[in-house]
């Protein structure tokens, strides 16, 4: 298996994302400074860049869901793809070392809201078992 950003929780709560995992297939280096990279499918050059918090291979990274609100102006749903990255090395955020498959149809998160505004967030596995954001207006 090649190198991952293994999801183990995801935390859609007051407003905010929280995502936390483990590295697997990438080497400890204690120099790297890893962040979290979310990239909008229908325009990839709107991306957003948050810092991960690291602890030997464990990671963590949260946002505000308002942040995503920004780029809104689709008038409909968009979606944001998940990577961990450190500049060198960038890796899918996913869940794959589990025996659920079509993860799809089965972990289904609560929408998180934009206070005053009519937008929604709403983390989701893909059909690859990769964690991608739908955003609706």
């Amino acid at each position: 298996m090649k190198p991952q950003a293994e999801v183990e929780q995801v935390w859609p709560r007051d407003g905010r994302i929280r995502v936390v995992g483990r590295l697997h297939g990438v080497p400890p280096d204690a120099g790297s400074r890893w962040r979290l990279r979310l990239t909008r499918r229908s325009r990839p050059d709107h991306v957003l860049r948050y810092d991960a918090d690291l602890d030997g291979a464990r990671f963590a990274c949260g946002w505000d869901v308002g942040d995503l609100a920004a780029y809104d102006g689709f008038g409909g749903a968009d979606q944001w793809d998940l990577h961990l990255t450190d500049g060198a090395r960038t890796l899918r955020v996913g869940r794959k070392l589990d025996d659920i498959r079509g993860k799809k149809a089965v972990m289904v998160y609560p929408e998180q809201r934009v206070p005053g505004a009519d937008f929604g967030v709403r983390p989701y596995f893909t059909v690859e078992d990769n964690l991608s954001l739908e955003c609706r207006s």
